[in-house]
């Protein structure tokens, strides 16, 4: 039971042949907004370090975190950090987060209803990163998770490796990051379950040092094949079924592209798009948002506050906070 749900939670970007799968859902609002992948972004939000652990630095020493996120099926997502600078060339981190996926009725193979359960998931994590030099900075995660639905619990290890280079002066940064390296200490039942290791790319850069910055993060990349199931006819929902799985469709699945506009360190307006996500929906009642989500940030003199938002398909809207804080802003 606790496997089958696992492979069918609609989280992001994986083929229903590994557990975890809620690793691949962000707890920042920037990220989420951007197309629910950025490992290139530099922001000054202690959220948004759980895409790459390289992006964390000194800057952001003794700031707290916290995120809360709605997602489909009513879900409900959180997470709490904190962060410290550890000398002139390096921070550590820690954290909580927590998926629910609130409760679900119990059915035997005969599809009788039995009862309800509830189900949810944990990841405590800790990173730390250091800069190589100037422009070269490298990190690493660990996440201890673990899962409970019903009476079944299990227990994994996984590690972040991530390494970012940003040059100021051109406002570039490229990053790789290899996530969810790890396994299964305890299962559920007798059957192992592999954990979502996925290699990313990221680049972002602003266009000619103005307000505007663009972002293509390529994702998924531990499978070239992603193959996906279209309507013959997109206006009949009864139309029978083609595979799409040529060159072009394969790669575009595999990308992510934003655009954002950031006139100031105080404000920020995202919009990103995400072609697997919206060809994931194609058999599920998807419209013109699918794919697409947005996000906006403010920075105030004593917090910094984020949302998100995306529609992945018609009954299904989704909407993230972030609240994040210097704790030394309150000395003053």
């Amino acid at each position: 039971m606790a496997v089958v749900f696992t492979s069918f939670l609609p989280l992001q970007a994986q083929d229903g042949r590994s557990a975890y799968n809620f690793l691949n859902t962000t707890i920042s609002s920037h990220a989420y907004g951007l197309g629910g992948v950025n490992i290139s972004i530099i922001d000054d939000d202690i959220n948004l370090y759980e895409q790459n652990p390289a992006l964390m630095g000194p800057e952001i020493d003794m700031q707290v975190g916290m995120s809360y996120m709605r997602y489909l099926g009513g879900s409900n997502f959180a997470s709490v950090k904190f962060a410290k600078e550890a000398g002139e060339h390096a921070a550590w981190s820690a954290g909580v987060q927590y998926f629910g996926y609130g409760e679900m009725k119990m059915t035997d193979v005969e599809g009788n209803i039995n009862g309800t359960f509830s189900a949810h998931d944990m990841a405590f994590t800790g990173a730390y990163s250091h800069d190589f030099n100037e422009y070269f900075r490298g990190g690493i995660a660990l996440k201890m998770l673990y899962s409970s639905y019903d009476e079944y619990t299990a227990f994994a290890m996984a590690a972040d490796l991530g390494v970012n280079y940003y040059h100021s002066d051109k406002d570039l940064s490229l990053s790789l990051v290899a996530k969810n390296l790890g396994g299964q200490l305890k299962r559920f039942n007798e059957r192992y379950d592999r954990l979502p290791i996925d290699v990313q790319l990221g680049y972002t850069q602003s266009i000619k040092n103005g307000p505007f910055r663009v972002s293509i993060t390529a994702y998924n990349l531990t499978k070239w094949k992603l193959p996906y199931y279209a309507r013959e006819d997109e206006n009949d929902p009864y139309s029978s079924l083609v595979l799409k799985d040529k060159f072009v469709s394969n790669f575009f699945r595999h990308m992510i592209f934003a655009l954002e506009y950031a006139p100031s360190e105080k404000f920020y307006v995202g919009l990103g798009y995400n072609h697997k996500t919206k060809t994931d929906m194609t058999t599920f009642s998807r419209n013109f948002l699918s794919g697409f989500s947005a996000a906006a940030g403010l920075n105030t003199s004593k917090f910094r506050v984020g949302i998100a938002f995306a529609q992945p398909h018609i009954g299904g809207t989704t909407f993230m906070v972030n609240l994040s804080t210097n704790l030394y802003e309150f000395r003053k």
